[in-house]
């Protein structure tokens, strides 16, 4: 069956640095786009980034663009965020998911994901 493995969270103070990662299985990983979704305390899920099935087309959220960098590993059907000038407001549980397609330029909404992780908790903290 499906399964995607977050890990890489932490405590980490602002202005740090953490790479999560997203170990998959069940499905054909180079076959479909993935992503980051991150859901902070009391507060709804929240679209981060997702990378299309070649790795070639990114889309992020204006909250991250230019300190998050979204990538994936077709060899070892892994997916991983690199999470640069983190931010308090960062802190949250981030979450990788799996799409049911495989391209972004058409796309608008990035929230209809078909599979979600557990999900690995960032705190961003002084």
């Amino acid at each position: 069956q499906v399964q995607v493995v977050e890990s890489g969270g932490g405590l980490v103070q602002p202005g740090g640095s953490l790479r999560l990662s997203c170990a998959a299985s069940g499905f054909r990983f180079a076959a479909y786009a993935m992503g980051w979704v991150r859901q902070a305390t009391g507060k709804d899920l929240e679209w981060v980034s997702t990378v299309s099935s070649g790795g070639g087309m990114t889309r992020y959220a204006d909250a991250v663009k230019g300190r998050f960098t979204i990538s994936r590993d077709n060899g070892k059907s892994t997916l991983y965020l690199q999470m640069d000038t983190l931010k308090p407001e960062d802190t949250a549980t981030y979450y990788c998911v799996k799409y049911p397609w495989a391209g972004l330029a058409s796309r608008t909404t990035f929230l209809d994901s078909d599979y979600r992780g557990q999900g690995t908790q960032v705190t961003v903290s002084s």
